[in-house]
């Protein structure tokens, strides 16, 4: 592997389902694209997979087959929308939540494998706070949470907030409001999760951005295609380019935290466990 070359690895995750968060990962995944990074997409929601369903894809090959050992790697990287490849999973795959460390290794050297032609490791986890939610999120190097305006919402954030900060030592969080109205709602949501969080927990919590309840959202879903590739002008598309040019800016690791190779050995420790 190429030394010094990391690669920047994002879970994208929330305490409950419903708030747009598959759709995040994939038009930030796009975004990203656009900007030149080489994006692989993650579904890392075994149980419930989507991504296929929303971009009108159907993989040959799924994670649940690279795992059974039925295909190679090349195999299951499917080229989506905008250059990013996509690791399917498969519907009614066996429970994340029942996966052995030999099945998380398994999946999991897929990056190592394409690590240096990788910039982007874009991780749509399941919702809520399984045990695969938090193996993925302790292993990645940011943590990406979509909230939006729903009590049950901000009240499973904070659930998944306070597990993985008392339990996993996880004090920093970026948070992404979507569905939002406009940048002032959502900043204003921001700041009542902060002062939830700041009541009881030392974390930090970091404002990412508001994408606005869009129509073009649903009807780009009804048209089995990616917001951001098909109404790019969008005021949501406009949003989600503003934040993938911010996320380019995020510090990378100074230490192998967050490199593919530390992605892969974490994931497989926190199995074990």
């Amino acid at each position: 592997m190429e030394h010094g070359h990391f690669v920047q690895v994002i879970a994208v995750t929330s305490g409950k389902g419903g708030v747009g968060k598959t759709v995040v990962a994939i038009n930030l995944s796009l975004a990203l694209a656009e900007l030149g990074k080489r994006v692989v997409l993650l579904e890392a929601d075994l149980g419930l997979p989507n991504i296929g369903v929303l971009l009108g894809l159907s993989p040959q090959y799924t994670l649940a087959d690279l795992m059974e050992g039925r295909c190679e790697l090349s195999d299951v990287l499917m080229q989506g929308p905008g250059g990013v490849l996509i690791a399917h999973a498969a519907s009614g795959a066996q429970s994340p939540a029942h996966l052995s460390p030999a099945q998380y290794a398994g999946l999991i050297q897929v990056f190592s494998d394409i690590a240096d032609t990788l910039d982007v490791l874009v991780i749509d986890t399941a919702s809520g706070i399984g045990e695969s939610v938090v193996t993925f999120v302790r292993a990645a190097q940011e943590i990406l949470l979509v909230v939006c305006d729903d009590p049950a919402s901000i009240t499973d954030a904070y659930a998944l907030i306070k597990l993985l900060n008392r339990e996993h030592g996880i004090n920093r969080f970026r948070v992404l409001i979507n569905l939002q109205h406009n940048a002032i709602d959502g900043q204003r949501l921001f700041a009542r999760l902060r002062k939830v969080i700041d009541s009881f927990l030392d974390v930090t919590l970091q404002y990412v951005g508001t994408i606005p309840y869009d129509q073009d959202i649903r009807k780009a879903a009804h048209q089995h295609r990616a917001l951001y590739q098909k109404f790019p002008a969008s005021k949501s598309a406009k949003e989600f380019r503003a934040i993938a040019k911010n996320m380019s800016t995020w510090p990378m690791p100074g230490s192998p935290r967050g490199h593919v190779e530390f992605f892969v050995e974490a994931l497989v420790n926190n199995s074990r466990r």
